[in-house]
């Protein structure tokens, strides 16, 4: 499963929300803060999530300032459940054919590009609708995690494509590249790298929640800023 079919399935679903309740998962403790760490201040900014998911980054954006925020996913699930700000528009769409027509200062996109199969195309029209210096930020799973044809392995970094994984009793499609593909699309399309990060619990963290210890060994997340060409 993807896309739609993966956050509209109810089984799914139901395993999805009751680990982000539990916060059992990366989100929390490592993605958020670090996310936030990267993102330009949003005052006046018109931004763009895409795979906005149930809206959390959307609303804080529009609550830090930004004038407009468009928050696209593929889930009408998700979308559903969305809590409703007054600078936040919701639109349902899948991003593997996504091309607005309006421009915007930020885009900005959460642990949803390695959903993508063409993170090319995608770049390509992210870059032709951000304003000459805007933004474009985003967290995905670490190259490492998406690698092994089976989970919990270690192999196949440089062997690029599709990869299907069991999650919560679901086949998840997800794609793997590796960190010099995404570096050098972003750079292809005029992007200039400002920020690249790898977050990782610290040993305090890891002793407090014991689910993020295994993600010591191993860098559970790739976080990159750029800047789109003047």
């Amino acid at each position: 499963m993807q896309g739609a079919e993966l956050y509209d399935d109810p089984e799914f679903l139901a395993g999805y929300q009751e680990l982000r309740r539990a916060k059992l998962g990366l989100n929390d403790e490592l993605e958020i803060p670090a996310l936030a760490a990267l993102l330009p201040a949003a005052s006046g900014l018109r931004v763009l999530d895409l795979g906005c998911g149930e809206g959390g980054l959307a609303r804080r954006l529009a609550d830090d300032g930004a004038s407009d925020v468009l928050a696209v996913d593929a889930s009408a699930s998700m979308l559903a459940n969305a809590v409703r700000h007054p600078r936040v528009r919701y639109l349902r769409a899948d991003l593997a054919c996504l091309d607005l027509q309006e421009e915007f200062d930020l885009v900005v996109s959460s642990l949803a590009l390695h959903y993508v199969a063409d993170f090319d195309g995608l770049v390509a029209r992210i870059a032709r609708r951000l304003t000459p210096g805007g933004s474009f930020v985003f967290s995905v799973e670490h190259p490492v995690i998406t690698a092994p044809h089976s989970a919990g392995g270690f192999d196949s970094y440089a062997d690029e494509g599709p990869r299907q994984r069991t999650w919560f009793a679901t086949d998840v499609l997800k794609h793997h590249r590796t960190i010099a593909t995404i570096l050098t699309t972003l750079r292809r399309h005029g992007f200039s790298l400002t920020a690249v990060a790898e977050p990782q619990p610290t040993p305090a963290q890891a002793r407090q929640y014991p689910h993020l210890a295994i993600h010591r060994d191993r860098p559970p997340l790739l976080l990159v800023a750029a800047e789109a060409r003047r």
